[in-house]
């Protein structure tokens, strides 16, 4: 009996220090997420105002090197606070909320010590490309949310330059983009050096009626937008374009690989295991390439067995591209496509989902200046605070190359429910920390959407063959990507050899299956 009594006493003190080690580690690591988030926002003040934080909409980021060196430095200080509590003492939600924060942070330490920060644009996206748009994601209700937006358009020259310096610093230490990526970036750049303030993107905001405010309030704003825009942002763009035409355009590489960069095979490969999540090789992402393109094409041949074709994927592909019934004469007959679409699987989502996002979703055409260098659509999450739906932006440049039988595949890969049933969902989960209701792993994400397409299945889309190739044809650029891309990056292959196929030899073009 003493004995029992000592076992039950010894197994409650125990549980005592146990749960006591339990709320000690469970406060630490709650302090830090919200010391953490704290500091996410004052350092990046676009992001606050994103998630609904307006204490910073006045501000830009500061991308000098040595913001970035200090928030190296916060990260690394981070991890050595992480570190101090054992996961083991956790609850399971505390626990996946730890693995989650010290993924993302290390992460970020990553991506600073492999010097990323000095490629901070690409072909299709860049302060560059996001700056003209800046009305779309900060709120614009009140005056001193004009002053606000005024504010940030008379910070975008030091901001600018940031970049430049940052770009500087890659050509000395060979952190370059490819030559060909970059090539026509001045058809991003000139829209933006306008004469005319009214002929400026930004000066959208002024050009409707604002009830808010009165006459005279409303014209000195009007009066002072014009004038930071014709001063200030314009002067920005044509020194930027000087230093991108001058410098960088010149010194850019001649290569396409990133391994090619300084750390670039241990770069690539720290790359792979980041956007799977798994500790995959890229030989290993390159063969389940290979694998998913025959099944792929398996199913492929097997619709044009069902339509009774008389050729081969290559004639199919062909008729697909160029026979008429397939496309639309303007813009706004392909934005009622893929309306009729999104509001079919908008009656169809109950039946699918318990809980559908409060947050509803609109469709918008991508921005003319870039929609010759970006892809063919592409999702913009809601404003954090309720206050701006997510847009699904629809690409009608070029419309031959926009077909209708693609349009039920990417529309439920992007909108509904794909990308914004995901992301909004995410965003008005309050019983997460709130770094995990606005951070994102493209695994995950990518994941989730390409599992929507799928659900057409399921659902009464692709009735017609031609939008089920469609949907394989999605299907299909993913699985390439994933062959292409480690071929070029990784195992040597050339630009030439990734469009006509790995056993390309100059003169001797080959289509390769």
């Amino acid at each position: 009996m003493k004995y029992s009594i000592l076992c039950f006493c010894l197994l409650s003190f125990v549980f005592f220090l146990f749960s006591c080690q339990d709320n000690s580690d469970t406060e630490k690591l709650h302090t830090i997420f919200a010391e953490a988030w704290e500091h996410s926002l004052k350092v990046n003040p676009m992001f606050a105002t994103r998630v609904g934080d307006n204490r910073y909409n006045h501000l830009l980021a500061d991308r000098s090197l040595a913001a970035i060196m200090q928030e190296l430095a916060y990260e690394e200080q981070l991890i050595g606070r992480l570190r101090t509590i054992k996961p083991e003492y956790l609850s399971g939600e505390n626990k996946i909320n730890y693995e989650i924060f010290l993924r993302l942070t290390e992460q970020n330490i990553s991506e600073k010590r492999f010097r990323t920060y000095l490629m901070p644009i690409t072909g299709r996206s860049g302060f560059h490309v996001y700056f003209p748009q800046l009305a779309d994601d900060v709120p614009l209700n009140n005056e001193q949310d004009y002053l606000n937006y005024i504010a940030r358009m008379d910070a975008f020259p030091e901001y600018a330059e940031q970049h430049i310096e940052l770009m500087r610093r890659g050509i000395a230490e060979g952190m370059l983009l490819p030559a060909i990526v970059i090539a026509g970036i001045n058809d991003a750049l000139d829209p933006h050096i306008v004469e005319d303030a009214g002929n400026s993107l930004l000066f959208k905001p002024f050009q409707k009626s604002n009830n808010n405010m009165d006459d005279g309030k409303w014209e000195t704003l009007k009066t002072k937008g014009a004038e930071v825009i014709l001063t200030r942002v314009v002067p920005a763009y044509k020194k930027f374009k000087q230093f991108m035409n001058s410098e960088y355009l010149p010194a850019a590489r001649k290569s396409i690989a990133a391994s090619e960069l300084p750390q670039g095979k241990s770069f690539y490969e720290y790359r792979v295991r980041k956007f799977t999540s798994l500790n995959l090789t890229p030989q290993e992402v390159h063969d389940k390439g290979l694998s998913e393109v025959a099944r792929i094409r398996a199913e492929m041949y097997q619709i044009l067995e069902d339509l009774k074709f008389s050729g081969d994927l290559r004639d199919f592909i062909r008729f697909l591209r160029t026979d008429p019934r397939f496309y639309v004469d303007t813009p706004e007959q392909l934005m009622k496509e893929v309306a009729y679409v999104l509001k079919k699987m908008d009656g169809v989502l109950p039946e699918l989902f318990k809980t559908i996002p409060r947050m509803p979703y609109g469709i918008k055409k991508i921005p003319d200046f870039i929609a010759p260098r970006t892809t063919t659509a592409y999702y913009s999450g809601p404003a954090g605070d309720g206050t701006r739906a997510g847009f699904y932006f629809v690409n009608t440049y070029d419309l031959k190359s926009r077909p209708l039988y693609e349009i039920e595949a990417l529309s439920l890969h992007e909108a509904v429910p794909g990308h914004h049933f995901q992301i909004a969902l995410q965003q008005e989960l309050n019983n997460l920390p709130r770094f995990r209701r606005f951070a994102g792993f493209t695994a995950f994400v990518e994941g989730w959407a390409l599992y929507a397409e799928r659900l057409g299945l399921e659902t009464g889309f692709y009735q017609d063959p031609y939008s089920d190739f469609g949907r394989l044809t999605y299907e299909m650029w993913r699985a390439c990507r994933l062959v292409v891309d480690t071929g070029m990056h990784y195992l040597g292959w050339t630009r030439q050899q990734a469009i006509y196929g790995r056993e390309y030899r100059p003169h001797h073009i080959e289509y390769h299956q």
